[in-house]
């Protein structure tokens, strides 16, 4: 008997079949071309293939040489024998239409539009909060400056019990479900009640719903003497202008020296990484180039324009650093303008134009590859399929990659040699300059059961909510950090942690001890002050971080 994976992917080609069948429907129906159904002189029998037929009353068949799914669509339509949704099939066999193409191109249906787009337009309409599931019940962890919340008073700590008239609290519902009642276009409103402690009645608010930015420069600030530390999560629309207006920061206190992060940054809008390579660059270096069947090679040189062509600058990267994450190493490494430091990056080096369709669902297509200054492809192989494709980082740790630059095997076909003759590879992501295996001085079994049940995440929200008028007299990461230096949080959390099914190991303890306690008051830290009581908290612990500061103090 055929399993179910076995039976799809019998079906497959049938099911991209009637995508194609689906698509030229539309367009017809779009563009108000009809498909005659009857052939009666001799130029259209040479046009179509006319073959004896069944008995469906013509006697013929009838198939356009090199357009069978005009006719097949026709077909259908009319002697199918129940009614065709074709709203319906379209949203099923869309995806499958992409499936066979590359990992990356891709089908996003009108109701997800929003969700996929958000991140890379850099704001959304809400209002304005961060919030956690604890208790089942939806708990503020901070409210955004400025925002609609902070505005009418909603202040962190507080439970929200009521969404206009439906109850949230004490009810299990979804978080995802929680966002979407929050959400909404701007200048709606939205009524919120909310339980405080201290107050005997639930508190009432109607909040009017704004724009609210979703950054992403995580955190710009000064690391050591002249070094600033640039943490970029995505490329959006609003990248280019953050990371400028951090820069402006980091000059105001005398940093000539640069550490852009880029680990975990799966990349976004291309042209944000290319603004940001142009401000390191000389004019008319090149930064990167595309090209695709349809597309002729495009150059991207830099201008003149740049403001730090003089500053030291450093690349984090890793496994997760993908697209544009890659194209800005790659400007960096090729051209011998800085150093890129940590592991080999995703491999994605493919294009992707989107193309919006009337519903609201779009097509984001591969275009076009583009190649580093060197000529160097970095798109890793994706001929046996997607699945292969996504089980590469699992393959990479089996064969030692996360610990041992040895272990990766370089293609001489895809060697390239940079202006000042350091010699790089193509096919298969970047390869650092300075490798950086991953730290697992501290892990142990104890520290691995509480990371994967997300105990210091929730012990720090339980901890900060407990302590919040205590700890919301800090300003930054050094003086929280050094308050809860002497408040013995460890013990605090063993018993947390025991309380939640993980009991003590305290050799395994004595082995993650530092671990522990960075990550919970890093994360305590953010809590009160968001990412500026974050990152330099967790520094301590981050040993590729660590390289980069200690080579970048030798530059």
């Amino acid at each position: 008997m055929k399993t179910k994976r076995e039976r799809v992917i019998v079906f497959l080609p049938v099911i991209v079949s009637i995508a194609l069948v689906v698509g030229i429907l539309l367009g017809n129906w779009i563009t108000g071309i009809r498909i005659r159904s009857i052939v009666t002189d001799e130029v259209a029998r040479q046009k179509f293939s006319i073959r004896p037929g069944n008995n469906s009353g013509t006697g013929f068949s009838l198939t356009p040489r090199g357009n069978k799914i005009s006719s097949a669509i026709q077909y259908i339509v009319n002697e199918y024998v129940d009614t065709v949704s074709l709203d319906a099939l379209n949203e099923t066999v869309m995806p499958a239409l992409v499936d066979k193409l590359d990992p990356h191109s891709i089908y996003i249906p009108a109701t997800d539009f929003q969700r996929f787009s958000e991140p890379l337009v850099g704001n959304f309409s809400g209002i304005g909060v961060s919030f956690n599931m604890t208790d089942d019940t939806v708990a503020i962890i901070n409210t955004i400056p400025n925002g609609p919340s902070e505005l009418v008073g909603i202040a962190a700590g507080d439970r929200i019990i009521m969404v206009d008239d439906s109850l949230v609290a004490g009810v299990n519902m979804n978080s995802d479900d929680i966002v979407k009642m929050l959400k909404g276009p701007k200048n709606t409103q939205v009524k919120v009640s909310v339980y405080r402690k201290g107050e005997k009645a639930p508190l009432d608010f109607e909040i009017t719903r704004d724009d609210i930015p979703i950054y992403s420069v995580d955190v710009a600030y000064v690391v050591d003497d002249k070094i600033g530390y640039i943490k970029i999560s995505q490329f959006a629309q609003t990248t280019f202008r953050e990371f400028m207006q951090a820069i402006e920061t980091l000059k105001s206190q005398g940093v000539d020296k640069l550490i852009l992060d880029l680990r975990d940054n799966g990349g976004g809008i291309m042209e944000a990484a290319t603004m940001i390579a142009d401000q390191f660059l000389e004019e008319g270096q090149l930064i990167v180039y595309t090209e695709g069947k349809a597309r002729p090679r495009e150059n991207d040189y830099a201008t003149s324009r740049g403001i730090l062509k003089k500053d030291k600058v450093v690349v984090l990267i890793d496994e997760s650093s993908a697209s544009a994450s890659e194209i800005l190493a790659g400007a960096i490494q090729d051209n011998d303008r800085g150093l890129v430091i940590g592991r080999r990056s995703f491999g994605k080096g493919l294009v992707q134009e989107e193309m919006r369709f009337p519903d609201g669902s779009a097509l984001r297509l591969t275009v076009a590859r583009y190649y580093t200054p060197t000529g160097r492809s970095i798109q890793r192989s994706y001929q046996n399929g997607k699945e292969d494709y996504y089980h590469d980082f699992a393959d990479r740790i089996r064969r030692g990659e996360m610990e041992h630059r040895d272990s990766i095997k370089f293609d001489n076909s895809q060697k390239f040699v940079t202006p000042g003759g350091k010699i790089v590879y193509g096919g298969g992501g970047i390869m650092p300059d300075v490798f950086v295996p991953v730290d697992t001085s501290y892990l142990s079994d104890y520290y691995n059961r509480a990371r994967s049940l997300g105990l210091m995440y929730r012990f720090a929200f339980y901890y900060t909510d407990k302590n919040r008028a205590s700890l919301e007299r800090f300003t930054t990461a050094e003086e929280i950090e050094a308050y809860l230096n002497d408040q013995n949080i460890l013990p605090k959390f063993i018993e947390f942690a025991k309380g939640k099914g993980v009991p003590p190991d305290y050799e395994d303890i004595r082995t993650s001890e530092l671990a522990l306690k960075q990550t919970i008051k890093a994360y305590v830290a953010r809590n009160v002050i968001d990412n500026m009581g974050f990152y330099p908290i967790i520094a301590k612990i981050d040993y590729t971080l660590q390289v980069a500061i200690d080579t970048m103090s030798k530059l």
